[in-house]
């Protein structure tokens, strides 16, 4: 089934660099793919995945491993950040 996998700031690394500008790639996954399926199959460091979203709702890291997708949904990742 196809979803979308968006990475910002510092983990846009771990996209193929053609797709970095866009923070987006589809990927591919089995069914009943978790959250936490996901960041492992792409090489995401699990303690950098500070805020998780599917299709804008929060997943909390204890959820991440029992979230699974659907096809259709959108898996966003955003690093810790600190600001001023």
């Amino acid at each position: 089934m196809k979803i979308s996998l968006k990475l910002f700031a510092s983990l846009a690394v771990h996209l193929p660099a053609e797709v970095r500008s866009r923070h987006r790639l589809e990927l591919d996954v089995a069914p009943g793919a978790t959250v936490l399926d996901v960041i492992q199959d792409q090489g995401i460091p699990a303690a950098q995945c500070a805020i998780v979203l599917v299709d804008g709702v929060w997943v909390a890291q204890a959820d991440r491993a029992t979230r699974e997708l659907a096809e259709g949904e959108i898996l966003a990742i955003w690093p810790p950040v600190a600001g001023g």
